[in-house]
C-alpha cells in the first residue's frame, strides 16, 4: 500500500540562488503560499510564538511559510561585523548599509509580485487592521528587523523600504514587532482559523472595538450572562452586539469612533 503524499506534495519549487546552500533555510518554497522572510541577527528567535497554537498547526500544514535570514552571515570582516559608529556622531550603532544591502538582495530572490519589503521602525506608520489585510492579500512579505540605533538611511532610500511600527515606544530590536505583524496577518489566510466568521465579527473589522464575550457557567461570582445573549433571538443578539461595540469604542477609542462616523456623515 503506497504511502499518501504530504499536503506540499506536487507544490515544491526550486529557485536558483548564488548563495552557498549552508547559508539558506533548508524549507523548500511552495507554490501559491504566504510567506514570511525575515532578516534578523537572531534567527533562533523564530518561529517562537508563532510556531504555537493556530499559527504553528497553520505552520506544520503548509498554509504559510516562515524562513529566516541571518544578518551576521553578510557581516564585513574576520568577526563579521554588521555595524558602526553614527555618522556626525553620537551614542550608539547603526547597521551598515554594506551589510543589509546583500541580505536584502538574498531574501528577495524569486520574490516576484505583490512581495512588500517592510523594515520594522518606530518611525514607521502604526500597524492597523487595514496593514494586516492588504499583507494577507500579498504572495509574501520580507520584514527587516533592526537593532541598536537603527538602518543606514541610504538602504531605506535604495530599496523604496517602508516602514512599520508595533507602538510609540522603543524596544531593543524589531523580532517582536516582527512576530506579532506575522501572526496578526497569517491568522487572516485562508483556512488559518477554519471559521471566516471568526475575522469578520473580531475587533477593528468593522472599524469598531469588538463586543463583550461570554460562555459557560450561566453566572459565575454573582454576575449573570446578559439575558439577550440566552433568549435565541439572533436578530435582537446581533443588535445587542453591534450597541455594545458601538459603546465601547466610543469610550476607549475616540480616535476610531471619529473614523467610524466620518463614512456616515459623509
Amino acid at each position: 500500500m503506497s504511502t499518501p503524499p504530504a499536503r506540499s506534495h506536487g507544490r515544491k519549487a526550486i529557485r536558483p540562488t548564488l548563495q552557498p546552500r549552508e547559508l539558506i533555510t533548508d524549507t523548500p518554497d511552495l507554490h501559491g503560499v504566504w510567506k514570511a522572510r525575515v532578516i534578523t541577527l537572531f534567527p533562533q528567535a523564530f518561529p517562537g510564538v508563532l510556531g504555537e497554537s493556530l499559527t504553528g498547526r497553520a505552520l506544520q500544514e503548509g498554509l504559510w511559510q516562515l524562513e529566516t535570514i541571518e544578518l551576521r552571515q553578510f557581516g564585513i570582516g574576520k568577526h563579521r561585523n554588521v555595524d558602526d559608529t553614527p555618522a556626525g556622531g553620537g551614542a550608539g550603532m547603526v547597521l551598515r548599509a554594506d551589510v543589509l544591502a546583500p541580505a536584502i538582495e538574498r531574501a528577495m530572490q524569486g520574490a516576484s509580485g505583490n512581495w512588500p519589503l517592510i523594515y520594522l521602525s518606530p518611525r514607521g506608520r502604526p500597524m492597523d487592521q487595514s496593514l494586516m489585510q492588504s499583507l494577507a492579500r500579498c504572495d509574501g512579505v520580507t520584514l527587516i528587523c533592526g537593532r541598536f540605533e537603527g538602518v543606514d538611511e541610504r538602504v531605506l532610500e535604495h530599496y523604496g523600504i517602508q516602514e512599520v511600527s508595533l507602538g510609540d515606544f522603543v524596544m531593543t530590536g524589531g523580532e517582536i514587532a516582527a512576530q506579532a505583524l506575522i501572526d496578526a496577518t497569517v491568522r487572516l489566510l485562508p483556512g488559518v482559523l477554519g471559521n471566516q466568521a471568526s475575522t469578520e465579527e473580531e475587533s477593528f473589522s468593522s472599524g469598531l472595538l469588538e463586543h463583550p464575550q461570554y460562555t459557560r457557567p450561566a453566572e459565575w461570582m454573582g454576575r449573570p450572562i446578559p439575558e439577550v445573549l440566552m433568549s435565541g433571538h439572533h436578530g435582537k443578539v446581533a443588535e445587542w452586539r453591534r450597541a455594545q461595540s458601538e459603546k465601547i469604542t466610543q469610550s476607549r477609542r475616540p480616535d476610531l469612533w471619529r473614523r467610524y462616523q466620518t463614512p456616515k456623515e459623509d
